[in-house]
């Protein structure tokens, strides 16, 4: 919303500065976001004279002057007819912008003759359409000052933003208003003395809609003859160009003028236009509008339009028609105003992709009290700038006025806000800004104004008593102190979440952030695309359905760094992915991703020795880890070969406490995956699914259990077994355990063998064990038992024999 000081104090009679203004609308909640002066793009112009007007050497149509702006003359060629010696005009020196074409002014050669500088007309300036020759200016006009500084008269523009709850504010009186009840001056008078009908309107109008629904509940107008419709006098087409509104005639200049003077959208007819009776009606499917912008809508049945006998005449609360738009031959025009609903305007031109300036008013809530009070004020406007005579109003249907009354309590001020007020304050802000207050003592019953449709209850009266009285006047006030300790806050799967976003952090990873959305295809390749996973309206061909997997993702992010010189990358995210449309089908995971050397150690080339390619292994220690952190006992977890498709049949696994339990997949990517995701291997990828942790149960007291520590020296034996290549080492460190669960502390695998010495289709597999005793040193016999035990735990587990 735009105004001028000067168009601001047409209403608020105020000794204030801009300065003063301008904070003081920032603290009622009417957000200042620029401050501009017009005047600005004129400064480096210059008063000039032109000391001799010559004919240019070699045109007829051309002048050679020389100008004289207060540093001695200038030679310039200039075509302007009213160019000659004794002139006094605006001059531009070379290295000035034009406003009205953005171009910087250079020295140039003219047919041959230098030029330096240029004697400008008003509409190089931007200040009108006149071009027909150079500006004059009096005799007594300074040679060598700013013309902006000459022709003074600088009104600063204001910006501000307007919160959609408050329509109110996109008048310049209801601006005014608010600042009034700030204490920074005095709202002036408002005097709407009504015109006199001088004969009964000639245009008929009515309401034509079935049902309750109505969307346009009022309409009035009234018909002005006898006029002439020409320019707008100099200071309404100032105030319009200064808000960045084109000026086009005064019948149009008035209705944008009261459209952000009053917050009254108006539109004018030519009368000689219309046929029988104008009604406000739903339109019909196959009818069509030439509207105002020069474009052609079509209008289905939930428009509401304005019509007569013959045709649309214009889309309610939106935009008019063309065809009977007021024109300088306009003698008699019928002025319409009128209520449109604010939901179905606002659904018309969104359908419509229609904006304007009406339309951004009905849709946020026009004052249904000044309908008939905004036809008289324009009436009066377009007789002091048009004459004319002015007939009788017609109106059909009624303003939907309200009449709401609330019952407020002053007290709900100190409870809600903290200020302790005094009546008279609390009761005098509001009428101030237009309320009625009634009653006496503790208790009043407000009237909300027509124009405030955003005030429902106590609470909207408490915050326009704050934001006028000041939030600055709030007192700081400390939170009483508890003396307990709070209780966690954070659910368990929000620990998670930011526990797992540190261990990734802290194994190297860096963080990326992707979209919840994928191509279909990638979708499928994941273990997606389903259509209930569809988006029906996707920002993008390459984003239409939710992401199963954080993988696709990662992996993109990864590509795209490598395209641009940053390979060998390790990446991860904790984010939704989604197996459906259910509630229970959306999960948090956390995912690393690792591409070339990208490991644990470090990555890149060295000279004392490369980081070699990332396995499955990394994988499964950023799994391992992270679930370690997250509190899962991972000596208890099994590992599988099961993992998604989308893995490495033979390089990938995953991490579960039992068939129905899966925690995470780890491995290498499928080739055909990471050639179908247009990357390069190898990317090997680990996804935890955080909702998946069983949350670990709730120990009895806070105490730690004592460290348990053997007083006896520990015992480390080595075992070799010979197995079927297609054994998991696993099941033989699963069998050690098993053989006796008191006395083995560890197990550790040393080295896996294949080649000379054992047979085609199998390998050795060593394994370190540590025999931890709590209660007595062991023995030969001990030791050997042990070792008997695990042997044959192994060889039943795995058919294992004890290699010689």
């Amino acid at each position: 919303m735009k105004f001028t000081l000067s168009w601001l104090k047409d209403h608020l009679d105020t000794e204030a500065s801009l300065d003063e203004v301008v904070e003081a609308l920032t603290m009622v909640g009417l957000e200042v976001e620029e401050v501009s002066d017009p005047s600005a793009p004129l400064k480096p112009f210059v008063v000039a004279k032109i000391v001799t007007a010559d004919k240019h050497p070699n045109a007829d149509k051309l002048k050679l002057l020389s100008v004289d702006a207060g540093k001695g003359p200038v030679q310039v060629v200039c075509g302007a007819p009213n160019a000659r010696a004794g002139l006094k005009g605006v001059f531009a020196l070379p290295g000035v912008v034009i406003p009205a074409t953005g171009d910087v002014l250079e020295v140039g050669t003219i047919r041959g003759v230098e030029s330096r500088g240029m004697m400008c007309s008003e509409r190089e300036l931007g200040l009108s359409d006149e071009h027909n020759g150079i500006i004059e200016l009096p005799e007594d006009a300074p040679i060598g000052v700013s013309f902006a500084d000459y022709r003074g008269g600088a009104d600063p523009v204001i910006d501000i933003s307007i919160t959609p709850n408050r329509p109110d504010c996109l008048g310049v009186r209801g601006i005014a208003r608010d600042l009034a009840a700030r204490g920074l001056g005095t709202l002036k008078p408002d005097p709407l003395a009504p015109v006199p009908g001088a004969f009964a309107s000639p245009v008929p109008i009515s309401l034509t809609f079935d049902g309750d629904d109505t969307p346009c509940p009022v309409f009035a107008g009234r018909v002005v003859r006898g006029l002439k419709n020409g320019p707008s006098p100099k200071w309404l087409q100032d105030r319009l160009k200064a808000i960045g509104l084109r000026p086009i005639s005064a019948l149009v200049d008035i209705t944008n003028y009261l459209t952000f003077d009053r917050g009254r959208p108006l539109h004018v007819y030519d009368a000689d236009k219309l046929t029988g009776t104008i009604r406000a009606r739903l339109g019909k499917t196959g009818e069509s509008l030439l509207a105002l912008d020069g474009k052609t809508y079509a209008v289905d049945e939930s428009m509401c339009v304005i019509a007569d006998d013959a045709a649309v005449l214009g889309l309610g609360g939106v935009m008019g028609g063309e065809t009977t738009g007021s024109t300088e031959a306009t003698t008699s025009v019928f002025i319409e105003s009128a209520f449109f609903d604010a939901g179905r305007t606002a659904r018309t031109g969104r359908r419509l992709g229609l904006n304007s300036d009406a339309r951004f008013r009905f849709e946020r809530g026009v004052d249904p009290g000044f309908v008939v009070a905004g036809l008289e004020l324009a009436t009066r406007m377009v007789l002091d700038l048009c004459g004319g005579e002015a007939s009788e109003i017609v109106v059909a249907g009624k303003e939907p006025l309200q009449n709401k009354v609330i019952d407020f309590p002053l007290a709900e001020v100190k409870r809600l806000s903290g200020l302790d007020l005094p009546a008279e304050t609390i009761a005098g802000t509001l009428e101030k800004l237009g309320f009625k207050v009634t009653g006496g003592g503790d208790n009043r019953s407000v009237a909300v104004p027509s124009w405030r449709p955003d005030v429902h209850g106590k609470a909207d009266l408490v915050e326009e008593v704050v934001r006028i009285v000041g939030l600055d006047q709030v007192k700081a006030t400390a939170l009483p102190r508890i003396a307990s300790v709070s209780q966690k806050v954070l659910t368990p799967l929000q620990i998670r979440t930011r526990r797992a976003k540190r261990t990734l952090a802290a194994r190297g990873l860096v963080e990326a952030v992707t979209w919840s959305f994928l191509a279909k295809p990638v979708a499928v390749l994941f273990g997606g695309g389903a259509p209930e996973l569809e988006l029906a309206n996707p920002i993008s061909a390459d984003m239409s359905d939710m992401r199963p997997s954080l993988i696709p993702g990662l992996v993109a992010a990864v590509k795209r760094n490598a395209d641009r010189g940053l390979a060998d990358l390790s990446l991860f995210e904790v984010g939704q992915i989604f197996a459906g449309d259910r509630p229970q089908d959306q999960s948090i995971a956390a995912t690393a991703v690792r591409e070339g050397s990208a490991g644990l150690a470090g990555a890149g080339r060295h000279w004392a020795g490369s980081a070699p390619a990332v396995t499955a292994f990394d994988a499964k220690a950023d799994a391992l880890a992270l679930l370690d952190a997250l509190g899962v006992d991972t000596s208890r977890v099994q590992i599988v070969r099961s993992a998604p498709s989308w893995f490495h049949p033979g390089r990938s696994g995953s991490i579960q406490l039992g068939p129905q339990t899966v925690l995470a997949h780890f491995g290498e990517l499928h080739p055909a995956v990471v050639e179908a995701l247009d990357a390069e291997g190898p990317i090997v990828a680990a996804e935890v699914i955080l909702d998946r942790i069983p949350v670990a149960k709730a120990k009895a007291g806070r105490s730690k259990p004592a460290l348990a520590l053997s007083a006896f020296m520990p015992v480390s034996r080595d075992f070799a077994f010979v197995v079927d290549d297609g054994i998991e080492v696993a099941k033989i460190i699963k069998a050690v355990q098993g053989a006796d669960k008191k006395l083995i502390g560890s197990v550790d695998v040393f080295d896996i063998y294949k080649g000379e010495h054992v047979a085609a289709g199998q390998k050795s597999v060593a394994i370190a064990v540590t025999l931890t005793p709590s209660d007595r040193t062991l023995t030969d016999e001990d030791i050997e038992k042990v070792s008997k035990a695990i042997i044959a735990a192994v060889q039943k587990a795995t058919g294992a024999a004890l290699r010689g």
